[in-house]
């Protein structure tokens, strides 16, 4: 499946079912101030993060649908000014840090701290210690792998993580992002960059296996497991003539450790939410799906599902029930914008079809 490439996004997705609201992304462009990283679109939303880590896990503002097209790069030839004798120009602290800053004085009187600064190099920083994956832990489907610049998602315990297929072989970089007037790299490779769209296409200079669970993580798993406090999460749907969208009200769901299983018809959810809770329960689906054509997607507020029907029977109820409603056995509802409500032609299934309804 092709990969959207939408700022903040990167996800695989199905063309068949890419709604207008399927994608969300970051509209702007990053931030480096001061060591502090956001994006341009949403930093009065979003804080300003210090760690890379934390930076690229910033959650989308824009939704949309999801796109193959390059991104657009920003004009560099016309840099916005605040005024004729104010200019923004970039210093460089002993760290390496990014500054941005204004100032008045005449170009003759900053170029020299500006050579003083275009000679520091940045520290180098002690050798990375690599964590290792936790072959114990399952892996939910389509989780990324975590070492950078691999973007490789989970498929299965033999592709990706016992097997010694090239879906088993992890191309990343061991050491930390750097970013040094204004060129964008890695610390244990030379290729440097000026676009931050470059930047994360910058090939891993190593090879080695993925890192989708760290062993890190089994301790502070096994502490939740322990004190973790189930809860209830409100699920909402509605239908169309072809899906059933499920929204489940999972604030700030951890993608990595949750999981939702889709079969023919049950639906399985496992959320881990923030705070030690966990919501988890199985739904059994009025009517079947196609589980390899449904999609399910994470957002900061909550989790969305689009069942695809494998029939075009209207469901009265997402989960099945043994209740009499009305003696049909397979149910019917009307057509309308949302397939359920406000209009006028009846949709029945291929049961019902020749049935006359009273």
């Amino acid at each position: 499946m092709p990969r959207c490439t939408h700022k903040g996004c990167g996800q695989e997705f199905d063309d068949q079912a890419n709604a207008d609201d399927s994608c969300i992304y970051h509209s702007g462009v990053p931030v480096f101030h001061e060591g502090l990283k956001s994006w341009s679109c949403c930093d009065a939303v979003n804080k300003p993060v210090l760690d890379f880590d934390d930076f690229m896990r910033i959650p989308g503002c824009t939704r949309g649908k999801h796109t193959t097209a390059e991104p657009a790069k920003p004009d560099l030839a016309k840099p916005t000014v605040k005024s004729a004798n104010e200019t923004p120009r970039l210093t460089e602290s002993i760290d390496g840090k990014e500054t941005y800053s204004s100032s008045q004085t005449p170009s003759a009187a900053v170029s020299k701290p500006r050579a003083v600064a275009e000679s520091s190099k940045p520290p180098t920083p002690a050798p990375p210690v690599e964590e290792e994956d936790d072959l114990e832990i399952e892996v939910p489907a389509g989780t990324t792998c975590r070492r950078n610049g691999c973007k490789v998602a989970f498929v299965s315990e033999e592709e990706n993580r016992k097997g010694e297929g090239p879906g088993a072989v992890c191309v990343y970089h061991p050491a930390a992002p750097i970013f040094h007037e204004g060129s964008k790299g890695y610390f244990c490779c030379k290729r440097r960059v000026l676009e931050f769209d470059e930047f994360l296409k910058i090939e891993g200079c190593k090879q080695g296996r993925h890192l989708f669970i760290p062993k890190s993580k089994r301790q502070t798993q096994s502490f939740h497991r322990q004190t973790e406090e189930l809860v209830t999460c409100r699920i909402d749907h509605y239908q169309t003539q072809t899906a059933v969208n499920v929204t489940v009200y999972a604030k700030q769901a951890d993608k990595d450790r949750s999981s939702v299983k889709l079969e023919e018809n049950q639906i399985h959810l496992d959320l881990y939410l923030p705070n030690s809770k966990r919501f988890t329960r199985s739904v059994e689906l009025f009517g079947p799906i196609d589980a390899s054509a449904s999609t399910v997607r994470y957002d900061n507020t909550k989790v969305t599902l689009v069942l695809k029907k494998l029939d075009g029977r209207s469901w009265a109820l997402l989960e099945r029930t043994d209740r009499d409603l009305g003696g049909i056995a397979l149910t019917f509802g009307v057509g309308g914008r949302t397939g359920t409500i406000g209009a006028k032609e009846l949709v029945l299934d291929d049961q019902n079809s020749m049935k006359k309804v009273v």
